[in-house]
């Protein structure tokens, strides 16, 4: 799923995004509104990883959402 997939679809992902990252809030998820660097950023503060690892995570959920 690329980039313009994401944020076109965001309404839809947002479930999915919360299943994943579980720790994050439902404002968090309303906050992002599809823009992955919010996403990688929420990521990192609510489990407490680096950007890398943050971005790896977000790379490996495209690939399966």
């Amino acid at each position: 799923m690329n980039m313009d997939q994401v944020e076109g679809n965001w309404k839809q992902l947002k479930g999915k995004v919360k299943q994943q990252w579980g720790k994050l809030t439902d404002d968090d998820v309303d906050v992002i509104e599809g823009n992955m660097e919010e996403l990688s950023g929420k990521i990192q503060e609510a489990y407490g990883c680096d950007k890398a690892e943050a971005e790896k995570q977000i790379a490996e959920w495209k690939k399966n959402a």
